[in-house]
């Protein structure tokens, strides 16, 4: 193995977008070589990250120890730091090892604006990794949060224009071109550009948020008085709940139960102003209510009435 490869220090993204996943692609596809150490696992898809697992400093340090080693890459590409006791290790090993450049993309928030770390992690990035740093790429919404004031020289900032990832492949093509010998204003040039092609084609990865919601809504539509469960639905669709819930909540910006008991509600205020044979208590029993006292305390929930009142408001008009 090359002792000029290029060290990415980052989380991992399932989806490949981002992350080491993308760290890895890009320099290889740039015609280096890629090596690297993990900070964090983390649970996502199109949709977001459902949760984190940061690895633990100590194993972060025997990640590091037993590539630099061995390898000795030249470059560091340094993304996703959670925690103090992680950038500490950082740190340390940067100023033991003294590569010849640092890249710093800092994972402050997610494409979709979730954010991935705290205050006093960026505070002490500020104060101990980025004067390490060669080069530093950053979005404009983000560079108060994380400048605070303070000015650094070898600074790049990036428009991602939300879409996910570009930031991440931007800093690793620097990289690149920083290890071929470019000084930092041509190798952000050569990445701009490697950028810049990439954007002309449409993202290759798309989930099924759309179709996998028109299919939930079907499925209310046939089963609403029946079944009110959220995880029979997703059993019916063979997807988890917590996907559902992603999938609603980037769609309609509600719970899968809320779409579910709107969808319930709003059949009752129908059937209440159409059917003014039926009683409450036949009403209940059709919308698979076991007795007219649940009903009546879920119709008055969702709409603020009984559905006696209800239904009187509706003969008034």
């Amino acid at each position: 193995m090359e002792k000029s490869a290029i060290l990415t220090i980052t989380g991992s993204d399932g989806t490949g977008e981002s992350g080491v996943q993308a760290d890895v692609r890009t320099i290889s596809a740039l015609g280096s070589h890629a090596v690297s150490v993990l900070t964090s696992i983390t649970v996502q898809n199109t949709l977001g990250i459902q949760c984190f697992y940061d690895i633990p400093g100590n194993v972060v340090a025997a990640q590091l120890e037993a590539i630099i080693n061995d390898v000795q890459p030249s470059v560091m590409k340094i993304g996703m730091i959670r925690n103090v006791e992680t950038l500490n290790v950082l740190v340390r090993t940067i100023v033991k090892y003294k590569p010849s450049h640092v890249v710093y993309d800092p994972v402050i928030s997610s494409f979709l604006n979730e954010e991935l770390m705290s205050r006093d992690v960026v505070s002490q990035i500020r104060s101990c990794l980025l004067p390490l740093c060669s080069l530093i790429i950053i979005r404009r919404s983000e560079a108060d949060r994380l400048l605070g004031g303070c000015s650094f020289p070898n600074i790049y900032f990036i428009d991602d224009r939300g879409r996910h990832g570009i930031r991440n492949v931007f800093a690793s093509a620097a990289a690149v071109f920083l290890q071929r010998g470019y000084p930092n204003e041509e190798a952000v040039q050569q990445a701009r550009e490697y950028v810049e092609h990439l954007m002309i084609a449409p993202s290759p990865l798309s989930g099924r948020s759309q179709e996998l919601y028109h299919e939930f809504m079907q499925l209310v539509r046939q089963n609403y008085s029946s079944n009110s469960d959220v995880l029979f639905y997703a059993n019916c669709m063979n997807v988890s709940t917590r996907y559902l819930a992603q999938v609603c909540k980037r769609v309609a910006a509600k719970s899968p139960k809320a779409i579910i008991d709107d969808y319930i509600v709003n059949q009752i205020a129908m059937a209440l102003g159409s059917e003014p044979t039926k009683t409450i208590q036949q009403l209940a029993y059709v919308f698979g209510f076991s007795n007219q006292a649940h009903f009546s305390k879920f119709f008055r929930k969702l709409k603020g009435v009984s559905p006696s009142e209800f239904r009187k408001q509706q003969q008034i008009k």
